[in-house]
C-alpha cells in the first residue's frame, strides 16, 4: 500500500532524505513545518499523517496543546509518528513511537500501517453517515444506527507476553495492570493463542535462541493476520531478519513498566482497528450486529430466532438453543472477551447474542439435542481454555454453566427461551 498524502514533517530542520523517502512512497505533497507553525499547517493541509522525527526538539506545552487541538478538529483519525520528545505523550497520547535513529524505510512502513487504520475509520464514518441519513423513499422511517463504544480502545486490548527468562514475571505483571494479559512460556503456546483468539500486541522477553526467535518473527511477518501486530522485542533482533517486515515492532529495553508505556500507543491503535471492523460489520448488517461484541444484538437475535423457529416447524427440522452463563463476579473485560471468542467458534449456520446479564445465547439450526450437546461442550471447552482469566485471579479459568433446550412442537420463542433461563451445568472437555 502506497502512502496517502499530504504528510506533514514537523521539525526545526527536516531531513531531506526522509522527505524524499515519503514522497517516493506516494505521500504527496510532503510539507515541512517547524513546531511554531505546526498547528497552522495541520489546519491548512488536513494531513493524512504527521511525522515528528527529531528527538532533540523540545516544543513547549502550549505548542503541543495547539497541535492536539488542530488534530481534534478532524473527524477521521490522523496517525502521528513521533520520536521521543519530552512532554509529548501528555498532550498527544496516541502518538506512535519511532526510534530516534529509525531508518526511513521503517518510518514509511509504520506510517503505511497506521494509514490503513485511517482508511478504515474514514469508511466507518462515511457508512455511519449514510445509515443515519433519512431515506428519501421512506422519510418517516427512523434508521437504526448502531452506536459504537466511546471508551478507550485499551479497555478492549489484550497483549500476549511470551518468554522464559527472568524478565517474564515482571513483564506479565506490568501488562496485566493495564491490559488484558495472556501468558505463554513457549513459542508453540504463543502460536496456539494467536490462532485461537484476537490479540492486540506481543511482548517477547528473553529465553529464546536466535533461530527460534527468527522463526517466530518470520511466521508473524508472513501471515497477513499478524503482520501489523505491535511487537515489543526485548532481545536483540536477529541480524538476518529484516525488521521492516514487521512495521510495528520495536526493540525496547528498560523496566517492564517502561516497556509497556512505549508499546501502549501501538496497542491502542490495533485495538481501535479491531473496534472499527466490528462497527463496520454492524453497519453492513443494518444494526443487527452489536459493534461491541461482534455477535447479534438482542433485537437481531430475537428476530432471527423467530424466523428460525417458524422455519423449523414448517420443515420439521430440529432446532436447539444454549445459554452460556458466567459467575456474577466476572469482570467486564473477561465478559466481553468471552463474547468475542464466541464469534470465532460458532458455526456459520448458527447465530448468537450476548444477553443483558452477560450470558451468551447460541442457536443451533438443524441440530438435534444430542449434537447440540456436543457442540455446546466444545464451545464451553474453548472458552474455558482460551478466554481471559478474571482480574482477581490471573491464573484461574472460568467454567461456563450451560443450559440446553430443544424446540418442541408447542414451543414459541418465549417458551423456548424460558427453558434455558436457569443454568444447568454441561461439562467442558
Amino acid at each position: 500500500m502506497s502512502l496517502q498524502g499530504p504528510v506533514i514533517v514537523i521539525a526545526e530542520d527536516a531531513d531531506p532524505v526522509l522527505v524524499r523517502a515519503l514522497e517516493s512512497a506516494g505521500a504527496a505533497p510532503v510539507v515541512t513545518a517547524p513546531w511554531a507553525k505546526a498547528a497552522t499547517a495541520i489546519a491548512k493541509q488536513v494531513p493524512a499523517g504527521l511525522v515528528m522525527p527529531q528527538a532533540a526538539d523540545a516544543p513547549t506545552a502550549k505548542v503541543l496543546d495547539k497541535v492536539g487541538q488542530a488534530l481534534a478538529e478532524h473527524a477521521v483519525f490522523t496517525p502521528v509518528l513521533a520520536a521521543p520528545v519530552e512532554g509529548l505523550r501528555d498532550h498527544l497520547r496516541d502518538a506512535l513511537p519511532i526510534a530516534a535513529d529509525a531508518s526511513c524505510e521503517r518510518i514509511v512502513a509504520r506510517l503505511a500501517s497506521a494509514q490503513r487504520v485511517r482508511t478504515l475509520h474514514a469508511t466507518v464514518v462515511r457508512r455511519a453517515t449514510l445509515v443515519a441519513a433519512p431515506d428519501v423513499a421512506a422519510p418517516d422511517v427512523d434508521p437504526d444506527t448502531p452506536d459504537g463504544p466511546d471508551t478507550d480502545p485499551l479497555d478492549d486490548a489484550t497483549v500476549l507476553v511470551c518468554g522464559r527468562g527472568r524478565t517474564y514475571p515482571g513483564l506479565g505483571t506490568a501488562v496485566g495492570e493495564r491490559l488484558g494479559l495472556i501468558g505463554a512460556l513457549g513459542i508453540e503456546t504463543a502460536a496456539r493463542y494467536l490462532n485461537a483468539r484476537d490479540v492486540d500486541g506481543i511482548v517477547i522477553g528473553d529465553g529464546f535462541g536466535p533461530r527460534t526467535l527468527e522463526a517466530f518473527l518470520t511466521a508473524l511477518a508472513e501471515d497477513p493476520r499478524f503482520r501489523d501486530l505491535p511487537v515489543a522485542l526485548l532481545p536483540e533482533c536477529p541480524a538476518t531478519f529484516d525488521a521492516v517486515r514487521l512495521p510495528n515492532m520495536e526493540n525496547l529495553a528498560g523496566e517492564p513498566a517502561a516497556v509497556v508505556d512505549a508499546l501502549v500507543p501501538l496497542v491502542r491503535l490495533h485495538a481501535l482497528e479491531a473496534r472499527l471492523k466490528r462497527q463496520l460489520a454492524s453497519l453492513d448488517a443494518q444494526g443487527l450486529v452489536d459493534p461491541t461484541t461482534g455477535l447479534f444484538t438482542i433485537a437481531g437475535f430475537l428476530r432471527d430466532l423467530a424466523r428460525a423457529v417458524d422455519e423449523a416447524k414448517t420443515r420439521g427440522q430440529a432446532l436447539s438453543i444454549a445459554r452460556f452463563s458466567f459467575p456474577p463476579t466476572l469482570d467486564q473485560r473477561a465478559s466481553l472477551d468471552a463474547a468475542r471468542l464466541t464469534v470465532r467458534v460458532v458455526r456459520n449456520v448458527d447465530f448468537a447474542c450476548r444477553a443483558s446479564d452477560g450470558s451468551i445465547l447460541v442457536t443451533f439450526q438443524a441440530t438435534p439435542l444430542e449434537k447440540a450437546h456436543a457442540v455446546a461442550r466444545r464451545i464451553a471447552s474453548v472458552l474455558r481454555h482460551t478466554m481471559l482469566a478474571p482480574a482477581d485471579d490471573p491464573t484461574g479459568r472460568i467454567d461456563a454453566s450451560v443450559t440446553l433446550a430443544m424446540l418442541k412442537p408447542t414451543d414459541t420463542v418465549e417458551t423456548l427461551l424460558a427453558r434455558v433461563s436457569e443454568p444447568a451445568p454441561v461439562a467442558a472437555e
